[in-house]
């Protein structure tokens, strides 16, 4: 039997597909930052603007160059695993792969994932079961879950 102590740390999850337009986008950033405060980490802390930016960020790759017709795109945010940390997933249809420009360029836009790098602890691109692929990010945050009571904060584990 295993103790308090020693209880495997809540996983708190969140997934819901959006419309691949810029609406979406947006709903997506803010029902991110909306769960994350039912989980206790407040509106307006360094964490969750920060799971803001992030999610912002792949979301808009997720309309903007990941958009099939007819296809929408999914977020996974997975909090806990016994550390302070946010997983935020976007997949989309689309085949081709997220490239990160290079710093310094003369292009106005395209700045996204190297905003992305600078903010997560890391990173990456996964494959998916079907087409397309999952563009994954970390997050350090505050607060993270309770390993015995799945709270927290003031926020409550779980939906």
């Amino acid at each position: 039997m295993t103790s308090p102590a020693e209880a495997p740390a809540p996983v708190l999850t969140f997934t819901q597909r959006f419309s691949a337009t810029r609406r979406g986008a947006r709903l997506a950033r803010y029902l991110a930052v909306q769960q994350l405060d039912a989980w206790g980490v407040s509106y307006g802390t360094p964490g969750s603007d920060t799971v803001a930016l992030v999610t912002a960020e792949l979301a808009s790759n997720a309309v903007l160059h990941g958009r099939v017709p007819g296809r929408d795109f999914a977020l996974r945010i997975v909090y806990g695993r016994g550390t302070a940390g946010v997983r935020i997933e976007v997949s989309d249809t689309h085949p081709g792969m997220p490239v990160e420009k290079a710093r310094g360029g003369p292009e106005e836009t395209g700045r996204g994932l190297v905003l992305v790098g600078a903010l997560a602890t890391r990173w990456g691109v996964t494959g998916r079961l079907g087409p397309g692929k999952t563009v994954w990010a970390e997050v350090a945050v505050s607060g993270a879950p309770d390993r015995t009571t799945g709270e927290a904060g003031q926020g409550q584990a779980g939906r």
